[in-house]
């Protein structure tokens, strides 16, 4: 079975302090649709912002629509060449 990863990296433009409150803001938002405990359960991801990357775990619904959220924060805030993002297929563990 595989697990989607959406990998994002960030150009040296990008203040990766307010990269972070964005992506906090689409956690929230993630959390108003599904539920505190849906999200503590099925929410994984991880900012570093010295290496001025993120990492969102896409393979449930809750994390599909973190990352939906902050592409679209990114792109309003920064524009569309300011950041990467591509899609990793990776197998889970058996």
């Amino acid at each position: 079975m595989e697990r989607d990863i959406y990998r994002y990296s960030f150009a040296e433009q990008i203040p990766m302090e307010e990269a972070e409150e964005s992506l906090m803001l689409s956690v929230l938002a993630a959390e108003c649709i599904h539920g505190r405990s849906a999200l503590r359960l099925a929410g994984a991801f991880l900012f570093d912002a010295a290496k001025r990357s993120c990492v969102i775990d896409g393979s449930t619904e809750i994390g599909r629509h973190i990352a939906a959220i902050f592409t679209g924060f990114l792109a309003k805030q920064f524009g569309d060449e300011a950041f990467k993002v591509k899609r990793v297929e990776k197998e889970k563990d058996s």
